[in-house]
C-alpha cells in the first residue's frame, strides 16, 4: 500500500508542478490568470484501522481552479487595446462560429473592419445609432467601415448664434447705404452627393429692434437677395420673436438631378447688444463622404469612429459577459474560456453597469500571476516529490530486508 501512496504523491506532486510551470510560462501574457492545483485524500472505506478510523492510502488532484482577481492595467497607447477594470469578459466569436469569453484585450482590425483577436475571433456587442446610443439588445460582431467611405449627408439644419449691433444705422437712413455684406457671415452647406455648397447669411437694419435675415446675395441691391426671415429684438437685446419661426434656406445644388435643398435655420440665440458685430457658433449637420481614420473607445465601451471629413460617429458598444461561477468555465487556447454547465449560462451588458467593470482604451490587463510566489511554490512542489520518492524508497528498503531474513 505505501507503494501506492508514494505513487499517487508522485502524480499529484507532478501536475502540481506542470501547473506551476504553466503559472511561470504565462507570467506576461495577458489576461492570463493564475491556476491552482487543489489536492483531496483518497481513502479506501473498507479499510479500517483498530481504532475504528478509516485509513488514507494517497492523494489525488481533485482539480485545476483558476484564480480571476484583477491583473494590473499597463497603459500602451494603441487604441486597439482594452483592458477591463473590473468584473466580465469579453464576449468573441470564434472563426467555427462557437462563443469564448476571454480577459486579453489585444485587438486588432482585419480586412473587412472587424474588430477581432490575434486568433481571428470576432468581438461582440451592441448595434448603436450614430450618436452611441444602443439601438438592439442583440449581439453582433463590432464592425467599423474600413472598405468604403461612409456616405454623404445633405444639410438638414443650420444654426447661427451671433449679435447684432444694435447702434448700427437703420438701412437706407445714411448716404452712403450700409451695405447689406456688412453683417453677415458664410459655411459650407452640402447636398445628398456631399458637394459642398457655400452658403451666405446676411443681416439689415430696416428700423429701431428689427432686423431682416437674406441668403446668398449677389449684390447690394434687395431684388438678387432672398429674405428668409424677419427678427424683432426687446429692449433687453434679446430675440423676442421670427417671422416666419422657423424659417428654411432654398439651396440650389449644383447637380440639376439632384435640385433644391431646404434646411431650417435656427436663429433663437441672435442678440443686439450695442457692441460690434460677431458670430460666434455657425454651424450646419451635412457632411462630404469620409473615409475611416482612427477608432477610439469609451469607458462605457462605445467605439467611436473618426473620418477624413471630420466626423466621428458611434460604429457599436462592446458587451461584457459575467457568470454566476467563473470557477466553472473551461479553458481553451488563445486566452479563451468557455461556457459549462457548471459556469452557468452568461450574463451579457454594458460596461460599467451593475456589476460589470469598466473599459480603458489604450491600456492592457496584465497577468495577475506573482512570478515569486511561483518559484517559491515550485520549490515547495519539488520537496514534496522529493518525499513521496522517498517514501517508496524507504517502502522497498524495507521490503528488500524482510526477503533478506533467514
Amino acid at each position: 500500500m505505501s507503494f501506492q501512496t508514494g505513487l499517487s504523491g508522485l502524480n499529484a506532486a507532478s501536475r502540481n508542478l506542470d501547473v506551476i510551470g504553466n503559472n511561470i510560462a504565462n507570467a506576461n501574457t495577458v489576461g492570463a490568470k493564475v491556476a491552482r492545483a487543489e489536492f483531496s485524500e483518497i481513502v479506501a472505506a473498507s479499510t479500517i484501522a483498530a481504532n475504528g478510523r478509516t485509513e488514507g492510502i494517497g492523494v489525488e488532484v481533485a482539480t485545476v481552479s483558476q484564480q480571476f482577481t484583477q491583473g494590473a492595467v499597463t497603459l500602451t497607447g494603441n487604441a486597439q487595446d482594452i483592458a477591463i477594470n473590473g468584473a466580465g469578459f469579453f464576449r468573441v466569436t470564434l472563426p467555427d462560429g462557437s462563443a469564448a469569453y476571454t480577459r486579453a484585450g489585444e485587438f486588432k482590425l482585419d480586412t473587412q473592419g472587424n474588430i477581432v483577436t490575434n486568433a481571428g475571433a470576432k468581438l461582440m456587442g451592441y448595434p448603436t445609432s450614430v450618436d452611441g446610443v444602443a439601438t438592439s439588445s442583440t449581439l453582433q460582431p463590432m464592425q467599423l467601415p474600413t472598405s468604403s467611405p461612409i456616405p454623404a449627408r445633405a444639410t438638414t439644419a443650420i444654426s447661427a448664434e451671433f449679435n447684432l449691433n444694435a447702434a448700427a444705422p437703420v438701412w437706407n437712413a445714411s448716404v452712403p447705404n450700409v451695405a447689406l455684406t456688412t453683417y453677415g457671415t458664410s459655411l459650407n452647406t452640402y447636398d445628398s452627393q456631399g458637394s459642398a455648397i457655400p452658403t451666405s447669411v446676411y443681416m439689415r437694419k430696416t428700423g429701431n429692434d428689427t432686423w431682416q435675415v437674406y441668403t446668398d446675395p449677389t449684390s447690394d441691391a434687395t431684388a438678387t437677395a432672398t429674405q428668409v426671415a424677419t427678427l424683432t429684438f426687446d429692449v433687453n437685446g434679446q430675440l423676442l420673436s421670427s417671422v416666419p419661426a422657423n424659417p428654411t434656406v432654398s439651396i440650389t445644388s449644383p447637380n440639376p438631378t439632384i435640385g433644391t435643398i431646404t434646411p431650417t435655420l435656427d436663429l433663437t440665440k441672435a442678440t443686439q447688444y450695442s457692441t460690434a458685430f460677431a458670430v460666434t457658433d455657425l454651424k450646419q449637420d451635412g457632411y462630404a463622404p469620409g473615409d475611416f481614420v482612427a477608432l477610439s473607445i469609451g469607458d462605457n465601451g462605445v467605439i467611436s469612429a473618426r473620418y477624413s471629413n471630420g466626423q466621428t460617429q458611434a460604429a457599436g458598444q462592446i458587451a461584457l459577459a459575467d457568470f454566476r461561477n467563473v470557477q466553472g468555465l473551461r479553458p481553451t487556447a488563445n486566452g479563451n474560456w468557455v461556457e459549462t454547465v457548471a459556469s452557468g449560462q452568461p450574463i451579457v451588458g454594458e460596461p460599467g453597469a451593475g456589476k460589470f467593470g469598466s473599459l480603458r482604451s489604450g491600456a492592457l490587463e496584465d497577468s495577475n500571476i506573482d512570478l515569486t510566489a511561483e518559484l517559491v511554490n515550485m520549490m515547495t512542489a519539488q520537496r514534496t516529490y522529493q518525499a513521496n520518492a522517498q517514501t517508496i524508497k524507504t517502502q522497498d528498503q524495507v521490503l528488500s530486508t524482510l526477503t533478506q531474513l533467514r
